[in-house]
């Protein structure tokens, strides 16, 4: 289930905005997308999905889905390849629209706190990448300290949507950074699995390494998951460099983070990563 569904510019009025919408990330009042959800009515393509959740519920599912989050999560019980194919279904209506208005669609289904609403927003997403602009960083920011409250949401949305905007704006890595010193276990993970798919690809090794000795000492396991995770995929393209920052921290480094960090590594590595030698 772990893989559940992956240069700012140098004119001074984008770091202007981003300053003034980084207050509004630390404290935010009402969704950066727009409209607050629950004061305009209701889009019927969003009762139309739930309708679909709810029809498309089965009982095993609803039976074995709390088994994978230690929090309570809310859920309909809906096979993850089913609410795909839900998601398919409506982006197909909705993909010529406004992507503001789509971003409302969003904002909507993220506000019910249920999880396959929150797929459904992780599957839409990416298929804007083309259409991303620096200022969507806010309202994706706003997204993750506001509505994410498991890893599974966490990581849908960030692995794939927030990883294509970072490969678009490789710039707005140094804005992941202070999510590391959050009071939000989400978001210090989510400034982990935002570099996921870029680090299995070998990018960015330098600040994979840098977020990874911010969170090294987290004391939150879903943190410690993430940031290994993050070490193991880097490790694909850059072991040599991976290993050489396990061995440097394993004193430091928790247990949970660090088996995440060695799992693809040889034998012999793995082994030398596990001693205890101080």
């Amino acid at each position: 289930m772990e893989n559940v569904n992956h240069c700012i510019n140098q004119d001074s009025r984008h770091f202007t905005h981003l300053t003034e919408v980084s207050i509004r990330f630390n404290h935010p009042t009402t969704p950066l997308s727009g409209i607050p959800p629950n004061q305009s009515p209701m889009d019927p393509v969003i009762s139309q999905i739930r309708q679909d959740l709810e029809n498309s519920a089965d009982p095993v599912t609803k039976k074995s889905f709390q088994r994978f989050f230690k929090d309570d999560v809310q859920y309909y019980g809906v096979k993850t390849a089913t609410v795909g194919n839900i998601a398919k279904k409506y982006w197909k209506e909705i993909k010529l629209r406004d992507k503001k208005e789509i971003f409302q669609l969003c904002e909507e289904l993220y506000s019910s706190h249920i999880t396959e609403e929150a797929f459904i927003v992780s599957n839409w997403v990416p298929h804007l990448k083309d259409r991303f602009e620096r200022e969507d960083f806010l309202v994706f920011s706003h997204w993750i300290d506001t509505y994410i409250s498991n890893w599974a949401t966490c990581d849908g949305f960030c692995n794939h949507s927030m990883g294509d905007f970072i490969e678009k704006y490789p710039e707005f890595i140094d804005k992941l950074k202070p999510w590391t010193k959050s009071g939000n276990r989400w978001v210090r993970r989510a400034s982990a699995v935002s570099l996921i798919i870029p680090a299995k690809h070998g990018k960015f090794l330098e600040d994979v390494i840098e977020i990874a000795g911010m969170l090294l000492t987290d004391t939150d396991d879903m943190v410690q998951k993430g940031y290994g995770w993050l070490l193991k995929e880097a490790s694909r393209k850059n072991r040599e460099e991976v290993f050489a920052f396990i061995i440097q921290n394993k004193k430091e480094m928790p247990r949970t983070a660090l088996r995440y960090a060695i799992e693809l590594m040889p034998k012999e590595m793995k082994t030398e990563a596990m001693i205890k030698d101080w």
